[in-house]
Parts: C-alpha cells; sequence; structure tokens
C-alpha cells in the first residue's frame, strides 16, 4: 500500500513538472509569437512606405515627361518659326 501511495505521488509530481514545462514552453511560444507579430508589422509599415515613395517617384516622373514634352514642343515651333525666317530672308534676298 506504501509502495502505491509512493508511486501516486512521485506520478502526481513528475505530472505537475511536466505541466510547469508545458507552461513556460507555452509563455516563450507567446512571447516568440508576439515578437512575430511585431516584425510582421514593421514589414507591413515599410512596404506602406515604399509604396508610398514609388508613388511619389511615379509622379515625378510623370511631371518630368511632361515638361520635356513641353519643351520638345517649343523648340518644334521655334524651328518651325526659324525655318521661316529663313525662307523669308532668301525670298528678301532674291
Amino acid at each position: 500500500m506504501k509502495k502505491i501511495a509512493v508511486s501516486l505521488v512521485l506520478a502526481a509530481s513528475l505530472g505537475l513538472a511536466a505541466c510547469s514545462g508545458a507552461e513556460e514552453a507555452a509563455t516563450e511560444a507567446t512571447t516568440e509569437a508576439e515578437a512575430t507579430t511585431e516584425a510582421a508589422d514593421a514589414a507591413v509599415e515599410g512596404a506602406e512606405v515604399a509604396t508610398d515613395a514609388a508613388a511619389a517617384t511615379e509622379a515625378t516622373a510623370t511631371d518630368a515627361a511632361a515638361t520635356a514634352t513641353d519643351a520638345a514642343a517649343t523648340a518644334t515651333d521655334a524651328a518651325a518659326v526659324a525655318g521661316e525666317a529663313a525662307d523669308a530672308a532668301k525670298e528678301a534676298a532674291k
């Protein structure tokens, strides 16, 4: 009877020790999960910043392209005027 009682106490002690270890493991897993969540949140924020920067760069590039197009049109107009002036000068020289 004593051996059975000692065995039961020993089994209960081992069970308690196992549960205690499981609690520590669960706490560690929770801590790691929280750290992973924080890292994921930081990654999402970084992606949002990168997306905003890309959109700003695209807008700047679009504006620069429009300015270049306007400058090319102005240069074309100036060349046409210069051509007309050259033609007028030739006619005047005749």
